[in-house]
């Protein structure tokens, strides 16, 4: 036990030893601040003129120093202290500054839709076109067959005739 009294101690006395220097520090920052506190040439003039001219220069200084951007205060002495909103400069895009595409544009949509309206159904009916059209090829090649020969026929029954 004896052994944590005295680290006890210990830790007291340097505590103390701390306090005692801080103190001592205070003491000489007080005497310090004493030092550039005490009365020089200029702040004996100032003595030397009215009481009132010096209260008056004191709340004008006040007033002067209080700026308020965002802020309305109530009391109407502050209020004077109330700065104008800025005024921004006019920002000139430069894009809305050039001149618009030309207005000349089409519909996607016409794109889309077909030039002639019946084109599907060609495309639908295009294998049956195809088959009747060989089957009416055949059918002319047949007729012009049929005619050459009642021709042929004709010459040959007008030359046995002769």
């Amino acid at each position: 036990m004896r052994i944590a009294g005295e680290a006890m101690t210990t830790e007291e006395d340097s505590i103390e030893q701390a306090a005692a220097a801080r103190r001592e520090r205070l003491k000489a920052l007080r005497a310090a601040q004493d030092l550039l506190n005490t009365p020089d040439e200029d702040s004996t003039q100032k003595e030397d003129k009215p009481e009132e001219e010096d209260a008056d220069e004191t709340n004008e200084n006040k007033t002067l120093n209080m700026k308020f951007r965002n802020y309305l205060p109530h009391d109407k002495q502050l209020q004077e202290g109330k700065l104008a909103p800025p005024v921004l400069p006019k920002f000139e895009d430069p894009v809305a500054t050039e001149p618009p595409p030309s207005q000349k544009t089409e519909d996607p949509f016409v794109n889309i839709a077909p030039k002639k309206p019946n084109w599907d159904l060609r495309r639908d009916v295009q294998k049956r076109l195809e088959k009747l059209e060989r089957r009416t090829q055949k059918a002319i090649f047949q007729l012009m067959e049929e005619d050459r020969q009642k021709q042929e026929a004709e010459e040959n029954g007008a030359a046995i005739e002769d």
